[in-house]
């Protein structure tokens, strides 16, 4: 995966994705290289157009659910002091009986 990551890097910055410069960028990550899937992606790559492919790839999908997911927490929060509110405003009723 760390090589795909290095190719879709190297044409964003608008570099030859080659072998050398895939292997500069695993290398610069910290991953070891292995030669022969480098070679593999960079001839997979030929002739494919990488922002076409990023266009029609079904990710951009993924962000939604992400995001619905990220205010999923936030709700719960603000459901959790409302619920101590409530238990406070109990507690509170409860003493008030007791001493009348």
């Amino acid at each position: 995966m760390e090589y795909v990551y290095a190719a879709l890097l190297l044409h964003k910055l608008e570099k030859e994705v080659s072998e050398a410069n895939i292997s500069s960028v695993v290398k610069a990550s910290g991953a070891e290289v292995n030669e022969a899937q480098v070679k593999a992606l960079v001839a997979a790559l030929d002739g494919v157009d990488i922002s076409e492919a990023v266009k029609a790839a079904p990710v951009a999908a993924a962000p939604a659910p992400a995001a619905a997911a990220a205010e999923a927490p936030a709700e719960a929060k603000e459901e959790k002091p409302k619920e101590e509110g409530k238990t406070e405003e109990a507690a509170m009723e409860g003493l008030s009986s007791l001493f009348g």
